[in-house]
């Protein structure tokens, strides 16, 4: 098994920045996919960031490219959401999640591992 625990989120301005944090504990294989999804309220969890296991590879939904930026230090098992230029169109839930794979997965489907969630609310 593997737990997730995701802290940084909280209550910023438009134009604000965050890091996001998720740790990782438990069975830590280093050859795991990394992933940042969202779920704001009344909406479907989309996808936001992904990272291979080396951290070579990175994929991001369109409305965050330029802006916010996916990283990992497995020595530490975390991975990172720096989020630049805040809007309050980014506010929502956020989640990280983990699976066994060498790649970049892109859908939620995809992972077994999930963290809880960390709020993350932009004012305008």
């Amino acid at each position: 098994q593997v737990q997730l625990v995701e802290s940084g989120g909280g209550l910023v301005q438009a134009g604000d920045s965050l890091r996001l944090s998720c740790a990782a504990s438990g069975r830590t294989f280093r050859r795991y996919a990394k992933g940042w999804f969202r779920q704001a309220p009344g909406k479907e969890r989309e996808f936001v960031a992904g990272i291979n296991w080396s951290g070579g590879n990175t994929y991001y939904r369109d409305s965050v490219k330029g802006r916010f930026t996916i990283s990992r230090d497995n020595a530490k098992n975390t991975v990172y959401l720096q989020m630049n230029n805040l809007k309050p169109e980014d506010t929502a839930v956020y989640y990280c999640a983990a699976q066994p794979n060498s790649g970049v997965l892109l859908n939620s489907y995809e992972y077994t591992y999930w963290g809880q969630g960390t709020q993350v609310t932009v004012s305008s």
